[in-house]
Formats: structure tokens, sequence, C-alpha cells
């Protein structure tokens, strides 16, 4: 097939390129710089708010697959800007061109869009791609995870020091490998079943505890018989001071912003919704994965 991929150089839509050419798929990817030219592969240059550049990026293509998105903003209008007038942009390209199949990365946030502004703006650009009158699919995955994230590296930096912090005690997280979420985007593309929303995750019944993540973090990072990790389930308020902290030390680059406390202190981050096991299941074990994600951080020289 042909794809259409947005959010290419991010870091799902990075391996969700290696992994459609592997597969043998040619791919059309959507960038804001020039990138280095590789064998199956068009870079369009571009951007989401740009017209001209998302007809270019459909044209000619099987299916899209609309991965780039906004996960930190200063506000509300930022994140509108990037996840729902984004999405609406590629939405309008992709029926202008005539393309019937798309498949849409969202986020669990999105179901509680009124915990953070993140998440109403995923919420919103769910309900674009709902009465858009294509073959839509929306994939909400979890917590994702793998080689080139630099979401959780604080958390395996921290593991590695023996003292993990965590969102307060009780809440639960899914999680997912990057590997197996672009093997169901890749089968999302090419199936023709009806639309619906799916949320995969790793396999773990009713996901996990927050404090057996950073555990098993900790036995990824420092080895089975490596040093133990102590978790400490952090109140809603030290997380916000954390936040402001944070803010004041890496400004823009924070990554525990205000917004993400709200969500990180939900109790319910578990995935209910899993695709048909005819069409995907997941085939790296969360332990391995998280071994294999601890491995290409200390190659890379972040751990």
């Amino acid at each position: 097939m042909i794809l259409a991929i947005t959010g290419g150089t991010g870091f799902v839509g990075s391996h969700l390129i290696d992994h459609a050419l592997e597969t043998g798929h040619t791919v059309r990817a959507l960038a804001r710089k020039p990138q280095a030219g590789r064998i199956g592969v068009t870079w369009i240059e571009g951007a989401l708010d740009r017209p001209k550049s998302l007809a270019t990026l459909v044209e000619g293509a099987d299916a899209v697959i609309h991965v780039a998105g906004v996960v930190n903003a200063p506000d509300r209008a930022s994140f509108g800007k990037g996840n729902v007038a984004g999405t609406e942009g590629i939405l309008q390209a992709t029926r202008a061109a005539g393309i019937r199949r798309f498949v849409h990365v969202s986020s669990l946030a999105a179901r509680e869009p009124t915990l953070s502004n993140y998440g109403w703006s995923k919420a919103e650009a769910e309900t674009r791609v709902q009465i858009s009158g294509l073959d839509w699919t929306i994939v909400r995955p979890p917590a994702i995870f793998g080689p080139r994230d630099l979401e959780l590296l604080d958390v395996f930096r921290a593991a590695r020091s023996g003292f993990v912090p965590m969102p307060p005690k009780g809440t639960r997280v899914s999680l997912l490998y990057v590997e197996d979420l672009t093997a169901l985007l890749l089968a999302l593309a090419d199936s023709a079943d009806a639309p619906s929303i799916m949320e995969p995750d790793d396999g773990v019944p009713n996901g996990w505890d927050n404090r057996d993540f950073a555990r098993a973090i900790g036995t990824a990072v420092n080895g089975a018989v490596g040093k133990p990790v102590r978790v400490f389930s952090t109140p809603r308020a030290l997380l916000k001071l954390a936040s402001a902290a944070d803010r004041l030390v890496r400004r823009r680059r924070a990554k525990l912003t205000r917004d993400r406390v709200s969500y990180f202190c939900h109790p319910d981050w578990v995935a209910h919704k899993p695709p048909p096991p005819a069409l995907w299941t997941p085939s790296v074990p969360t332990p391995q994965a998280l071994a294999q994600t601890a491995a290409w951080y200390r190659a890379a020289g972040l751990l």
C-alpha cells in the first residue's frame, strides 16, 4: 500500500515508518524540516496548518494514518490548534483526494475531556473524525514506551537512582510497546471493518498499578538482582508543586505540566476496548520491552 503518514519524525511515527517499510509498504510522510533521503519514503515538507502540503501528502495514497499531535502545550488554544484544527486539516485533505481509509491515533485521555486541556483536544479531534464521512478507526493508545521515547525517560533515570515518584496510590495504567502499536496501525490501514474506537494494551488484565510499573522499570534498568527501587506515591498537592518547579527549571521543555498533573492523578487509565484478536494481539511482553527500551537509552547515552 501507499500510506500517507503525519507525525513521521516523532516517536511513534518514526517507528511506524520503519515498520511500514519492513512490511513492504511505500510511505509518504509529512515533515516540517527537510529530512535525509530514504528508499521507500517520500518526504513532504509542510505542516498540518498548510493545506497545500497536506494535499501533496495524501495524493495517490491508499490510506492515511494520522499520528501527529500535540502532547504538551501552554494553554487550551494551543492544544486546539495542534490537535483539533490539525486533525480537521488532514481530514479535509483526505476527503478532497477521494481516500476512504483513515486511521486516527488518539489517546485514552479523550475518555475524560474535562480533566485536562489535552484530553479535551483529543476528544474534540475524535468528534471531527467520527463525523468525517470517511472509513475511520480511532485508536486510543495507553502509555506508550520504547526506543526513541523521551516522555518516560525521567522515570527510567529515577529508577536508576533507586527512588521513583509516581502518581497517587490507587492509580492504574495500561501500557503498550511502540512496536506493537505500529503493528496494529498497519493492520488497520488495510482493514475494511466498520468504524470503531479501539483501546489496545499489552494484554495485562486490568492494567498495571503504577507502583508495579515503577518496579518493572527498575528491573529493566538495574537487572533482576540489582538495586531494587523504592516507589513513592506522590500526593496531588506535591505533584502540583513539582509541576511549578519543572516549569521554572525547564520552561517550555517541562514534562510535568499542570495539565498533565490533572490526568496523572486520574485513577483509571486502563484500556477497556481491545481490538479483535483476529486483527491484532500484542507480541512483546512488557518486561522484555522495558528491558529493550532501557538498553536503547544506554546505547544513546541517555541513561
